[in-house]
This record gives C-alpha cells, sequence and structure tokens, in this order.
C-alpha cells in the first residue's frame, strides 16, 4: 500500500466546536476550547501520523464579516486553508440554519474536492430536526457527506476518520513523522493564556485582547516565562488586573497549571498587561503578533 497524506481543513461558522473537533481528531488539546465564539483566531495545525498515512488537520477562525483589521488577518486563514484543502470538513451544528459567511459557503458549493459536512451537537437535539439540518446541507452541498456527529462526545469520530483516510492523496509525508504541530511552544502559551481571558472575563474584555509571549528561557528544569496581556482601552487594564491584582493572579495560576501539564516541566510565569488602543487595526502590529504577512 502507498503512502498517503493530505491537508484536512476544518472551515465553518463561529462556535459549533470546530476546535473540539480538531482536539478529537489529533487526541491533544491544540486549540482552545471556551463558549464564546472567535475563540480560534490563527490557523492551528495538528499532524496524525500512521505507518500508511499523515494527516495535517487545520483548525480556523470562524467565519464572519471583518470588522477590524484583526478580522481580516483570520479570515486570510480560513481563505488559505480552502486553498490548500486535500479533504474539507465543513462545520456546522444542529442549532445554525446556514453558515454566518455566505460568500465563504458559496466557494465551498463550488469547489471540486472530497468534502464533508459535519453536524454537530446531536446529542442536544432530536431525531426530526437532525434529519431536517441533513436533508438542508444536502441540498446546499450536493457532492458532500453529510454526517451527523457530537464532537464532544466523540459520537462517530472513528468513522469520520475512516472515511477520511479514503479520501487522502497518495503522497509522501509532509511533516517528519514525530512532530505534532507546525506552531512553537510560545503560541501555545499564549493561547492558554488568553483561554482564561475568554473564561473570566466578559462582553468586550476578551475580545479587545492579544497575549504575546515576550519571554520563554529554559532555567534547569524550570522554565521562566514572561508575557504580556495588551487590552485596548485603560479601564480594560483595571478589569483585567482586578482588585489588589487578584483576577490577574488568578488568570496567572490557572495558565501556569495548564502550561505545566502541556510542557511537562515546572513553569515560573510573570505577566503584564499593557494598553494598546489600536491593535486590531495596526497592520505592522498584526504582522508582529502572527495575523498577517
Amino acid at each position: 500500500m502507498k503512502h498517503k497524506a493530505g491537508f484536512v481543513n476544518i472551515i465553518g461558522s463561529p462556535n459549533v466546536g470546530k476546535s473540539t473537533l480538531m482536539n478529537q481528531l489529533v487526541g491533544e488539546r491544540l486549540s482552545i476550547i471556551t463558549s464564546k465564539a472567535q475563540t480560534t483566531r490563527h490557523r492551528i495545525m495538528g499532524i496524525v501520523n500512521d505507518d500508511d498515512f499523515q494527516i495535517v488537520y487545520s483548525d480556523t477562525p470562524g467565519v464572519l464579516d471583518p470588522q477590524y483589521k484583526l478580522h481580516e488577518g483570520m479570515m486570510r486563514f480560513v481563505k488559505n486553508a480552502l486553498q490548500d484543502a486535500d479533504v474539507l470538513l465543513v462545520m456546522t451544528d444542529v442549532f445554525e440554519d446556514s453558515m454566518a459567511h455566505p460568500e465563504t459557503l458559496e466557494k465551498i458549493a463550488n469547489m471540486d474536492i472530497p468534502t464533508f459536512v459535519l453536524i454537530n451537537k446531536i446529542d442536544l437535539s432530536d431525531a426530526e430536526t437532525i434529519e431536517k439540518r441533513i436533508e438542508e446541507w444536502k441540498t446546499r452541498i450536493p457532492r458532500a457527506i453529510v454526517a451527523p456527529i457530537s464532537a464532544l462526545h466523540s459520537f462517530n469520530i472513528e468513522k469520520l476518520l475512516d472515511h477520511i483516510v479514503e479520501q487522502l492523496p497518495e503522497s509522501p509525508p509532509y511533516f517528519p513523522k514525530d512532530e505534532l504541530t507546525d506552531k512553537p511552544m510560545r503560541f501555545f502559551v499564549s493561547e492558554m493564556i488568553r483561554e482564561k481571558i475568554l473564561r473570566h472575563y466578559k462582553q468586550e474584555i476578551p475580545y479587545s485582547c492579544e497575549v504575546i509571549v515576550e519571554e520563554y528561557k529554559e532555567d534547569g528544569n524550570l522554565i521562566r516565562i514572561r508575557s504580556e496581556i495588551i487590552v485596548a482601552r485603560e479601564s480594560q487594564k483595571g478589569i483585567i488586573i482586578g482588585h489588589q491584582g487578584k483576577m490577574l493572579k488568578r488568570i496567572g495560576t490557572e495558565a501556569r497549571k495548564d502550561i505545566e501539564a502541556f510542557i511537562g516541566s515546572k513553569v515560573f510565569l510573570e505577566l503584564y498587561v499593557r494598553v494598546d488602543k489600536n491593535w486590531r487595526n495596526d497592520e505592522s502590529k498584526l504582522k508582529r503578533f502572527g495575523y498577517m504577512n
């Protein structure tokens, strides 16, 4: 049997479960998961290897109409994922009538690559609604295989993996067989800190924040990390820090525990908060943060 390899890219609206699916397929917690929309901002690759195949999965930001240059950068990740996909996983859920960005759906409908439409969260619905959604998506993308799943409870995920392998093109591996992802450790550290912000703050705060790892240094058995949380307004800085610094300390403690579990080493984590009013519309800063080339 010849070796197979390919890019299997996950596309869909915000908050339909793309990151949960990605983590299930890869078997590692690479994408942060919260109940808030727009949790994923970057294209995150997770690599699954077997003797006979290599699958390079991509979790992508939820499709949306851009309001900031930050959003434009996020949609570029989606566009690139559509361009290089060997297999496309279109993610929706039982509550969604159609994709949040009609132009992206139209483009997918006109593409000619193996496509799976995955209707997620079926554990929260009934048979009649699920069947209705299946028929709707068969009409929208006739060539696609439409499948009900529950990413959270791993329902139909193993069958999906078998079907994906069937659709992969013959190819040598794209990455060394011992690699798990294309992202550096600093990226995952910043994502773990950002996840805590998403979990503990409401309204505009999480969407006004960016997390940058300024220093990541191995010091014997200890990893020393210094990170900045960037916010858009002075009032947000006060909210992030909290009374007597208690909220920032809580974020740091929870993030440190996750980072230690992820890298398997003790961590000393320092967090600072800085105001940068226009970072979401500043192209030079967005390039530095990895949203633009």
